[in-house]
């Protein structure tokens, strides 16, 4: 961190007084974050933050008595309108020649419009800006359901814009959607209006996988041990009717294996194995001596 007493590194750097660091404290309350993470918010001349769950604010508050919430959405406003207000909370810190430490919840530069914002704005400006990475939702999924993404690949669309923009996607490779109770909604989360977008989203995945194969609602587990992770296995038919929150996130398995191109495995020198179910497979451990 550089301290406000460096003026001459800060001059030879052509940096402003202030600097900004954007860290997450990924999903299970303060047990996913890191030590770099808890050393930047100690050290902080002020921290905000938009977190989950009021245990971790207070945490935080231990940490650094600095520590204050980010402003957050009033009177149903629009989501972008209140990520515009935490984006300007953030930066009229920096200006006072702080250094901040902006604290979001799961890893900062996911699904958190403000951290981009924030931190494209500073180096604009001058500032230093950094972004620590922490544990995201995705990463709990890997864990839970045991998805290997270097096995088949995985693809992850936030689902009003892989409906809306019609987003290509391979059925043999895992196919993760997130906030899935939120298609087509800009503003608040209202349960009582997602019955509709599930449907349509519902049609839409029909058509390439069949309302028989089998997808999970998942969420990760925020208080584990105390509670589990959501894991719901249910037929793609059935996701209208399923219990989904504003948190939920759609898994879908891969639907069979993708065919072996044995051109390409001729032209790598790479030998393939029958697996038991008759598929092709390549044996990435055994290359034809050329």
């Amino acid at each position: 961190m550089i301290k406000n007493s460096d003026s001459k590194l800060k001059s030879k750097l052509n940096l402003e007084t202030g600097s900004l660091t954007i860290v997450g404290t990924g999903i299970q309350l303060v047990s996913h974050l890191t030590l770099g993470a808890k050393a930047w918010i100690e050290q902080a001349d002020k921290v905000l933050y938009a977190l989950a769950d009021p245990v971790t604010a207070k945490w935080l508050k231990e940490l650094n008595a600095t520590a204050e919430p980010l402003p957050y959405n009033r009177n149903n406003q629009w989501r972008r309108q209140t990520y515009q207000e935490m984006t300007e909370k953030i930066l009229t810190e920096v200006r006072k020649g702080l250094n901040v430490c902006a604290v979001f919840y799961g890893h900062p530069g996911v699904f958190a419009n403000p951290v981009q914002a924030a931190i494209k704005q500073a180096h604009r400006e001058g500032f230093r800006a950094q972004m620590l990475p922490g544990i995201s939702a995705e990463d709990c999924l890997f864990a839970d359901l045991g998805v290997d993404p270097g096995r088949n690949g995985c693809q992850s669309f936030e689902a009003t814009d892989f409906l809306i923009r019609r987003r290509k996607f391979d059925p043999t490779s895992p196919l993760i959607l997130w906030q899935i109770a939120m298609v087509g909604n800009l503003g608040f989360y209202k349960p009582e209006e997602q019955f509709r977008p599930l449907t349509i989203l519902t049609e839409v995945l029909k058509t390439h996988y069949g309302g028989d194969h089998e997808v999970i609602v998942y969420e990760a587990a925020v208080y584990y041990p105390v509670c589990k992770p959501v894991i719901q296995r249910i037929p793609l038919s059935k996701l209208p009717q399923s219990s989904v929150t504003e948190v939920s996130t759609l898994y879908i398995p891969p639907q069979g294996l993708a065919p072996v191109d044995k051109e390409m495995m001729a032209r790598l020198g790479m030998s393939f194995v029958k697996e038991a179910t008759g598929e092709l497979r390549p044996d990435k451990y055994f290359f034809r001596h050329i």
